[in-house]
């Protein structure tokens, strides 16, 4: 029989963090899951780190293996190999609280949800949580959440989000052709989620932290650091699957919710992001002449003049992007001086 659940793992060079990562898997609550384990060109001990753990324990597991490729394509092959019902993705860094499949699977099964969503905790290296405890207060309270709702809060950075967080349903996933974007290095995992939550109806939620992000330091470099503005495009191109969704507009699931949605994406989160990989490249001391030059590539003026206010907090956001489009330079030399007061 095939197994309930399939884990799917990318694999590079994460001989320091693997361990860890596979004995939060040996260690589940939930027994029926097997793993995949897609090798993306290792070359060091993690693939015999993996290959001993596992052998050790009761874990249906296999291992692919292929030339670097990258994430995306890796994630690919392992919904490709996947014989589970249901799909969690778990990165070679990170690492599961004993309950998260069992909370996962469950959610779905009691609550007769489409997909099922964890909270999720940010660990630095050294071990302290770096989310807030009211980081999920927005959706306190809910046991099911409508996947327009759940769209939304991620849109409007109301909750840590990643794609890793959702159990998903294999078939709605093969059904609609929903994989990973290749050859995108940064936004690609968003982008996934939030195709996939448009093809539901309601997603299970469980307000318990069982998905540990361990933030590290050292995997960006400088060479990355404009990557970040690939981010732009893909919810540019999120938009316009909202608004080219291969079925008629009639039958799309919560409709009358998906313009909204398309008109968030475009002035809220676009300008959102915009700004805050700017300052992020800000505080890295990023030249400023080639942070000014990607953003010219990225047509920066037009978009966060489009910036929408949808909250009182919002309006801080706003000042900060006329100072800027007034004058990027005076803002870059004020932002220097004055740090975080503006």
């Amino acid at each position: 029989m095939n197994p309930k659940v399939s884990v799917i793992i990318p694999v590079f060079n994460n001989s320091n963090y693997i361990e860890n990562t596979l004995l939060s898997l040996i260690n589940q609550t939930f027994n029926d899951f097997e793993v995949i384990i897609i090798n993306d060109g290792s070359y060091d001990d993690s693939i015999e780190k993996v290959d001993n753990l596992l052998s050790q324990s009761n874990i249906p597991f296999q291992i692919f293996y292929q030339e670097n490729k990258g994430v995306s394509t890796a994630r690919n092959k392992g919904l490709d190999l996947a014989k589970g019902k249901y799909i969690v993705f778990l990165d070679g860094d990170d690492y599961i609280g004993k309950n998260h499949i069992k909370w996962l699977y469950e959610s779905i099964i009691e609550k007769d949800c489409d997909f099922s969503f964890t909270q999720m905790l940010i660990i630095s290296q050294d071990g302290v949580v770096l989310t807030k405890p009211t980081a999920y207060d927005s959706i306190k309270g809910k046991s099911i959440i409508g996947n327009y709702d759940l769209i939304k809060q991620e849109l409007m950075m109301k909750i840590p989000f990643r794609f890793c967080q959702i159990m998903y349903d294999k078939q709605i996933l093969d059904e609609n052709g929903l994989r990973f974007t290749a050859n995108v290095s940064y936004g690609e995992d968003t982008e996934f989620a939030l195709k996939s939550l448009i093809h539901v109806k309601k997603v299970g939620y469980t307000a318990k932290p069982s998905y540990f992000y361990l933030q590290n330091s050292s995997s960006s470099t400088s060479q990355s650091f404009l990557e970040r503005f690939n981010f732009i495009k893909i919810l540019e191109n999120l938009a316009i699957y909202y608004h080219d969704y291969n079925m008629p507009k009639e039958e799309l699931i919560n409709y009358p919710y998906v313009e909204e949605l398309i008109d968030l994406i475009t002035n809220y989160r676009i300008p959102k992001a915009i700004f805050g990989n700017l300052m992020y490249l800000f505080y890295k001391n990023y030249p400023f002449n080639k942070v000014m030059d990607k953003m010219k590539e990225i047509d920066y003026v037009k978009k966060l003049r489009g910036f929408k206010p949808y909250e009182k907090t919002d309006l801080l956001f706003l000042f900060k992007t006329e100072i800027f489009l007034i004058s990027p330079k005076i803002y870059y030399i004020l932002w220097k001086t004055f740090k975080n007061s503006i």
